[in-house]
């Protein structure tokens, strides 16, 4: 389903270098690897497992006008990326059956956290708190005061029948649930947390959404069955350009719907490959926007960049440029022209100036935003992001950099 054009790229790499990557080794270590549960989801997938994550949807969506999901890093991104690709940017404003959903507990902000509280005012909410350890301590510190919050609200029984927990097994939060009757469902341990959007972390926000969580695991599995050869292609391209000199990979999308998807692809691939000092640093821009604030870098900085543009054959909408706005100008010989036409041309135009100005260019080609496109492109992106690390002869799993932050935030909080 997602599709590789290196065409842009090929410019600056030696061909016979690019085919002498061995991608083959790496794929067979990723399936040798003990962590690496993520590699078989969509073909795990049942309806059994569907049934009990829309089940608990249902309840949730029938009870409440709000859900407010606590967590950070791959506990909240992933979900957050698809309710806002599938649906939209604006899905909480918009006017639906299903309940409004916040994300909380990714911060230490007491600004954001009351602002989340009067957000939710009067209505009736659930809180669905995902944490793969149960004590990441932003996400424990923002539980606490929504388990405050419910109990005041609806009492011992409403805090009960109110709070979904999503975590790993024998976890604090694990623990909890049992010990106080929460309805909770256990992440896969094998799974990582920047690794888990195609499981209940992912999963369930969505299914509150109204999102189909069918139709996205069968784009999943499609990828999976079919999509080896370009996820490594992809893996092999960037891997010859960071050799070249290229540290920095500018992941670039012309539809403002990817925003989050583009946040989650920098956790994903920053914290799988930069380790042992290597590594090609992670960075989204949101075009046509960002190329009026980091245009000009990307067109005449340091030659350290590689991109690579996300493109969509087909838009969610495609409305016509109305007339006589403005008299005089030269944008009226557009008129009547579809917008699509209009981002397609624009990222033709940025794509040949940015290669012009000495920046590779790889283009990922996606048939629409849809549930099964993004159950594809999470896991195209998931198993190029693992080769690529393997290639570079890192592992792509566990984050032992991430863990000083927190070693030292316990000690200083007394804690440790």
């Amino acid at each position: 389903m997602i599709k590789v054009n290196i065409d842009g790229a090929l410019g600056f790499l030696n061909e016979s270098e690019l085919s002498s990557i061995d991608t083959k080794k790496p794929l067979e270590d990723l399936k040798a690897l003990y962590e690496n549960g993520w590699i078989n989801l969509p073909s795990q997938f049942d309806a059994a497992y569907s049934d009990e994550i829309k089940d608990i949807a249902k309840k949730i969506s029938d009870e409440s006008e709000v859900l407010v999901v606590l967590g950070i890093g791959g506990s909240y991104l992933g979900a957050r990326a698809a309710i806002e690709y599938i649906i939209s940017p604006h899905y909480n404003a918009l006017s639906k059956k299903t309940p409004d959903i916040y994300f909380a507990g990714n911060n230490a902000s007491g600004a954001y956290l009351q602002q989340i509280i009067e957000l939710i005012g009067t209505r009736d909410f659930s809180v669905n708190v995902v944490s793969k350890s149960g004590s990441t301590i932003e996400t424990a510190i923002a539980l606490r005061f929504f388990k405050a919050l419910l109990t005041q609200r609806y009492g011992a029984q409403g805090l009960k029948d109110r709070l979904y927990i999503t975590t790993d097994k024998g976890s604090p939060l694990h623990l909890m649930a049992e010990r106080e009757g929460h309805r909770y469902l256990l992440m896969p341990a094998e799974v990582g947390g920047r690794y888990s959007v195609l499981t209940v972390v992912g999963l369930l926000p969505c299914a509150v959404a109204g999102i189909d969580i069918d139709a996205m695991m069968k784009g999943a599995k499609e990828e999976f069955e079919t999509g080896e050869e370009n996820a490594c292609l992809y893996a092999a391209v960037r891997q010859m350009l960071y050799r070249s000199g290229k540290k920095i990979e500018m992941l670039a999308c012309f539809e403002p719907a990817f925003r989050y998807l583009g946040e989650w692809w920098k956790q994903l691939f920053g914290e799988s490959e930069g380790k042992e000092h290597k590594g090609i640093y992670p960075a989204y821009a949101d075009y046509s926007a960002d190329l009026h604030s980091l245009g000009q870098y990307v067109q005449e900085g340091e030659r350290t960049l590689m991109e690579t543009f996300v493109s969509f054959a087909k838009p969610r909408v495609n409305p016509v440029i109305p007339g006589g706005a403005i008299h005089f100008d030269k944008i009226s010989k557009l008129e009547g022209m579809g917008l699509n036409e209009i981002n397609a041309s624009a990222s033709k135009a940025v794509k040949k100036a940015h290669i012009g100005g000495g920046v590779p260019v790889t283009e990922l080609l996606v048939p629409e935003l849809s549930a099964a496109s993004f159950g594809a492109l999470a896991y195209f992106f998931m198993r190029s992001c693992a080769v690529s690390a393997l290639i570079s002869g890192v592992n792509p799993f566990g984050q032992p950099g991430v863990e000083a932050y927190k070693k030292n935030l316990f000690a200083i909080l007394g804690l440790d």
